[in-house]
């Protein structure tokens, strides 16, 4: 299910809400695990299997480390292997099997459907059985667990919640006025940055990378576009699973910080998915001995581990792993030269690596966003002037001209300009915020209201993430 869908809107989102605030304190998790499962196993029930086959091995894992004294390692290694397996059968079986096929022909092909969301939920997993292993208590109640793992609003594309985070609020919360309405006013803002912005964005990104008539400007255009689509796409869900969560109690961490202003490749990383960047620097990079080594040969494996992971994380294909070295290379190129410590202190080197840094996220999603390697190095060749396509043309053009608004906006909105224009106006009016904030609000409730009419002509794209 859709949080962008009319059945999520208008039934499943108020009758959710609705009976859990109806229902005594000590019933309403087990109303929440019903309805997180329920709203899992809307699209594919047979999945449900999958995810409740997770909960239950991970549960007792869990108890069984926390029991033991002598095998706890052994035990946390059988959990890890079980996740990982989980994730390789569903996730990267069939690419591997397809491998394997083009050197040993009698092997066949293997196809497995992917449940949505299986990445999210199995490193949620992975990160509760190391946290126990490390001295956080066990959950002694099953269904508790289970509210963790499949807790609807960031069940299938994140952001990925440590058990630490919520494991109190679980136990028990309390829903106050001011969390309920700022909850409901972040899930508008991240409804309105998926289907106005989003939405609109991808039909210029889709229309340059389906490869025809792709001038060296539609080409730029539709890279640009995809890179405003894809960050309005999962900060969007991200605002939205945060907002519900407030509303029913839970404090979930933010998971982008205005990714698009960063100064370097690094700083990218630390403003885009944080969920993801901060569990692969606490659950991998840390434990392989991260940057307190004494060999910079070993630090470049410690990054190199982490980015391969990261490229493997996002899919089962040659360009996502590229992708992950990429980045890989350029944090370890930046860790090396401390680039990141030169950018702050010198300004005639930080505009120009701004700029470079820009660039190369840039290319990146395009590889990214490539359904082969054979189409990035084409779409790349276009992006620099070397295909036939031309400079510009009048379809390139015409496109570009009518969603200009759309594009100019969707820029101007990847910035915190409207948070800084708000601190200074409130610098110099006094009791000018709330005025401010009262304006921001009407406007994201009036584009609420265009956004579910689209809806209701069924103009909507699901989202990115939840491919991964």
């Amino acid at each position: 299910m859709l949080f962008t869908s009319l059945e999520f809107l208008f039934l499943f989102f108020p009758l959710t809400i609705g009976i859990n605030f109806l229902l005594p304190k000590k019933f309403r998790n087990y109303w929440l695990l019903l309805t997180s499962l329920f709203f899992y196993a809307w699209g594919e029930p047979t999945f449900i299997i999958v995810m409740l086959g997770s909960i239950l091995a991970n549960y007792l894992f869990a108890l069984r480390i926390s029991e033991e004294k002598k095998h706890r390692r052994l035990i946390l290694a059988i959990a890890i292997a079980f996740n990982l397996s989980l994730l390789f059968i569903f996730k990267y079986l069939g690419f591997t099997s397809s491998l394997l096929n083009g050197v040993f022909p009698s092997i066949s092909v293997i196809k497995v459907m992917l449940p949505i969301g299986i990445s999210f939920f199995t490193f949620q997993s992975i990160s509760y059985i190391i946290d126990v292993y490390r001295g956080v208590p066990a959950q002694k109640n099953l269904f508790h667990l289970g509210l963790y793992i499949s807790l609807f609003p960031q069940l299938v594309a994140g952001p990925i919640v440590r058990y630490g985070t919520v494991c109190e609020e679980i136990e028990e919360r309390t829903i106050t006025s001011d969390d309920f309405c700022q909850g409901m006013l972040r899930f508008v803002r991240g409804f309105n940055k998926k289907i106005i912005f989003s939405n609109m964005l991808a039909q210029v990104a889709d229309f340059a990378f389906s490869g025809e008539e792709l001038t060296v400007f539609l080409a730029w255009t539709g890279a640009i576009c995809y890179a405003l689509q894809i960050y309005f796409d999962f900060s969007g869900y991200s605002d939205m699973a945060i907002g519900i969560g407030r509303m029913l109690g839970f404090h979930f961490l933010e998971n982008f910080n205005f990714p698009y202003i960063s100064k370097t490749v690094t700083e990218f990383w630390r403003r885009w998915h944080i969920s993801l960047s901060s569990w692969f620097k606490d659950y991998l990079y840390i434990p392989l001995g991260g940057s307190h080594v004494k060999s910079k040969w070993r630090l470049i494996f410690n990054l190199a581990v982490v980015w391969i992971a990261t490229g493997i994380w996002h899919g089962a294909s040659w360009n996502f792993l590229l992708w992950g070295m990429l980045y890989g290379a350029l944090i370890i190129f930046e860790k090396l030269l401390s680039i990141p410590q030169k950018v702050e202190k010198h300004l005639g080197l930080r505009i120009p690596y701004q700029i470079f840094s820009l660039l190369v996220i840039l290319f990146a999603w395009v590889l990214f966003r490539a359904p082969d390697l054979k189409f990035a190095l084409t779409y790349f060749a276009s992006m620099l002037g070397f295909a036939s396509g031309g400079f510009i043309n009048a379809e390139s053009l015409r496109k570009f001209l009518n969603y200009s608004v759309i594009i100019v906006f969707g820029i101007i909105c990847a910035t915190p300009l409207f948070s800084f224009l708000r601190t200074k106006i409130q610098l110099k009016v006094k009791r000018s915020a709330g005025v401010f904030d009262a304006i921001a609000y009407f406007a994201q409730i009036i584009l609420f209201f265009v956004s579910v009419s689209y809806l209701i002509m069924d103009v909507h794209n699901p989202f990115i993430y939840f491919n991964f």
